[in-house]
């Protein structure tokens, strides 16, 4: 019995201090619902995919300014982030792509208790960039 309630204590900590799963996204600029992005772990890496489109005008849109692989690819289902590592609380040293412009920014997420993450995007120094606060589905 004390074996099996330490292994659920265990588990349910694990799972709030992970950022898998499905994460409403925030427009920072606006405070509006733009979609979801699931965020999963593939061989020890992090990466997030859009799996909801919000607004219905953009649903159909392709990643236009995207360069390389991503060109001209449906934004639903592209993986916009990419290759990120846990280092202790943080999630760090990969990217994160804004379909809006096209551009590719080196990524840190922080969780902000279990329902909340904190996803910056950045260039250079994380001090330029910008932040949204992304919140569990």
């Amino acid at each position: 019995m004390k074996t099996t309630l330490l292994f659920l204590f265990i588990t349910s900590f694990t799972f709030c201090q992970s950022i898998v799963g499905k994460w409403k996204t925030i427009d920072d600029e606006t405070g509006v619902e733009k979609s979801v992005v699931e965020i999963y772990k593939k061989n020890g890496l992090y990466f997030g995919k859009v799996i909801e489109i919000k607004e219905l005008e953009h649903r159909n849109k392709k990643c236009t300014l995207c360069k390389g692989d991503d060109r001209d690819k449906p934004i639903l289902g592209l993986i916009v982030i990419k290759k990120l590592s846990k280092n202790n609380a943080i999630f760090d040293g990969g990217t994160i792509t804004d379909p809006k412009n096209g551009k590719q920014y080196r990524c840190k997420i922080t969780l902000d208790g279990k329902n909340k993450i904190s996803v910056r995007g950045y260039i250079g120094i994380s001090l330029f960039g910008r932040s949204q606060t992304w919140i569990r589905q």
